[in-house]
């Protein structure tokens, strides 16, 4: 599918991101807001973090209070609404718990949960008790879930060192309560990068030519809201993954080269093409 088709029913698309902030701007909810309009929905945020990063790492992480993360979400969905949530960096037991009760209270808008538990540069961001809140409070509700190979492993328990591993993974990730997975093969060795969207009943393999770049920073933020933008506009899964795969591919080829590190992707190349 192209990034550029109309979606199903454009008077959708608001998507509510609940996520930290990325001073370097290119993962986070700096990445998500972009990624959202670049595909043509609208983007309203509940941020749980202030961090002080750049490509070369986090250096700094400063919590949201609780009681304002909830805040934010419920004024956003009291007047705006949400088709569809996102959500990432999440920090401690108690974030996991508030973002439960907005997700509860959203009005059956679907839930895309990105497990992020370690940033790019290798900074942990998920401590293990939180992970726990994520296992049994968050996977039973996304309808879509989005983890990296590592973060599968920590949330299964499993060994995930291959595409049949991821799939062993995913199929788990399910039976935890998960209504779909998109298993992330991205730290899985190959000259081919695998995907698998996985459902209870169908499987869907998404696979490309491995783009050998340092400029890798937020491609999981952006796939997951690329992910809940097409879900919030009325696409199906597989047309919501679909397109949000191609965007993330091509925004990866047109990486501007900033930084000395994990570099950003090129968010907005829908609109310049």
């Amino acid at each position: 599918m192209s990034t550029s088709d109309t979606p199903a029913n454009p008077n959708k698309g608001r998507v509510l991101i609940i996520a930290g902030s990325d001073s370097g701007g290119g993962a986070g909810i700096q990445a998500d807001i972009k990624t959202v309009t670049a595909l043509g929905g609208y983007a309203a945020t509940a941020i749980t973090a202030i961090t002080v990063q750049n490509t070369l790492g986090v250096s700094g992480v400063h919590p949201v209070p609780v009681e304002v993360i909830e805040a934010q979400g419920r004024a956003v969905l009291d007047d705006i609404g949400a088709d569809a949530l996102k959500t990432g960096m999440l920090g401690d037991v108690e974030t996991v718990q508030a973002v439960t009760r907005l997700i509860l209270t959203a009005g059956g808008a679907p839930a895309v949960v990105d497990p992020v538990m370690i940033a790019k540069g290798g900074a942990a961001l998920l401590p293990m008790e939180a992970v726990e809140a994520v296992r049994h409070l968050l996977v039973p509700r996304a309808a879509l879930l989005t983890p990296n190979a590592p973060e599968a492993a920590t949330l299964t328990g499993l060994t995930v060192e291959t595409t049949d591993d991821l799939r062993r993974a995913g199929e788990a990730l399910l039976e935890m309560g998960a209504q779909a997975v998109l298993m992330k093969g991205g730290h899985i060795d190959g000259e081919r990068v695998v995907d698998l969207l996985i459902t209870r009943d169908a499987e869907t393999v998404f696979e490309g030519e491995r783009i050998e770049t340092r400029h890798t920073h937020g491609t999981g933020c952006t796939l997951a809201s690329a992910c809940a933008t097409g879900l919030a506009q009325g696409m199906t899964l597989v047309e919501s993954v679909a397109r949000a795969w191609n965007y993330v591919h091509e925004a990866m080829l047109r990486a501007p080269g900033f930084g000395a590190g994990h570099g950003p992707l090129d968010h907005g190349w829908t609109v310049r093409r």
